[in-house]
């Protein structure tokens, strides 16, 4: 932050909406800010870019609870839930290059480009971080695609252990479905970039 204030005020171009708050118990809020804004932070700043693919899901939980979308996440080494993707080093790389290098890693068969970029966050902590995500809708044939695939990848067992799909309904106990998924740990920012994606995206 104190980067950006030393910088002065920014140009409007690049300028978003004002994006909403998630207001959710236990999730703390992060500083928003533009993809140019992000881009203009001096080398002093890490970039970590993950994607969120998801695709309509018509089917029905034991015949009769909306599945709505199906939602992908990994389970990662270290036993954290997150997005597929990672830090990119902006010396080599853009951030699209930097995260289809890293998702051909773990995914082997899908690449994002500008066009699927969702929002950007700095980070709170000793680190200084901009945590840049992007989003695409699938058909449901091309998510399992890629699930299966994921198998395969050079990562599969490694640092990924396996795919997860967020259960996006919520059960008559209120605690069954996406209630119980959320008290799961998260690495990072992901359970943030979850809730926020869902939220602006209108899928829940």
């Amino acid at each position: 932050v104190g980067t950006m204030a030393a910088m002065g005020p920014l140009p409007a171009m690049g300028a978003l909406p004002p994006l909403p708050t998630l207001g959710v118990p236990g999730v703390p809020e992060l500083k928003p800010l533009t993809r140019y804004e992000a881009m203009r932070l001096g080398p002093g700043w890490s970039h970590s870019c993950h994607a969120m693919l998801y695709a309509p899901n018509p089917g029905m939980l034991f015949g009769r609870i909306p599945l709505r979308y199906a939602v992908l996440m990994q389970m990662r080494f270290d036993g954290l839930l997150g997005f597929p993707g990672g830090f990119v080093d902006r010396r080599y790389w853009s951030l699209e290059d930097g995260l289809n290098r890293v998702l051909g890693l773990g995914l082997g068969c899908v690449r994002l480009t500008e066009a699927d970029y969702l929002c950007s966050h700095l980070t709170e902590g000793p680190h200084r971080v901009v945590a840049h995500f992007y989003a695409r809708q699938l058909t449901l044939e091309e998510l399992h695609t890629i699930e299966i695939s994921a198998v395969h990848s050079r990562d599969h067992g490694m640092e990924v252990m396996g795919m997860v799909r967020v259960p996006l309904y919520t059960q008559k106990d209120r605690m069954g479905g996406l209630p119980n998924f959320l008290a799961n740990s998260f690495v990072g920012t992901a359970k943030f970039q979850l809730l926020f994606a869902l939220k602006i995206l209108n899928m829940v």
